[in-house]
């Protein structure tokens, strides 16, 4: 299941190589809520891993962002002691204009994922109509 927050980019962290094979990258969001009359901050701590590691070069420390992610957790047992550790793996950073909009570069649709449209050709006219609906 993936989640989103916006909020606004407060640190943003070098990539650390944890294995020969995994990397990871941390950045803090500062998330303000108005509650009851008050203005209530919390900062949030993602971590990107992999291919990922670089999506939060786009952005600068100070600007609105919104960050597409997955809850991660993880047991964790040594010396008889078990402990439980949460990670919020992001995977998309999206930077939120002036007015709230995002920018239209980074909503874009992936078109690595995409088969080009046209490329599709039917083998003869009576092909499109064989559909069952």
């Amino acid at each position: 299941m993936s989640y989103e927050l916006t909020g606004k980019l407060v640190a943003k962290f070098d990539t650390v190589q944890r294995k020969e094979t995994f990397k990871t990258r941390e950045f803090v969001v500062e998330k303000t809520d108005e509650i009851g009359g008050r203005t209530i901050s919390n900062f949030i701590k993602f971590q990107s891993v992999q291919d990922k590691t670089t999506i939060i070069d786009k952005v600068n420390v100070g600007d609105d962002i919104k960050v597409h992610f997955n809850i991660k957790g993880t047991k964790w047992e040594k010396d008889g002691k078990i402990n439980y550790i949460t990670n919020l793996d992001a995977w998309r950073i999206e930077q939120i204009l002036q007015g709230g909009a995002a920018s239209p570069k980074e909503t874009a649709i992936d078109n690595d994922y995409l088969e080009p449209l046209d490329t599709f050709t039917a083998s003869s006219p009576d092909a499109i109509d064989d559909l069952p609906f």
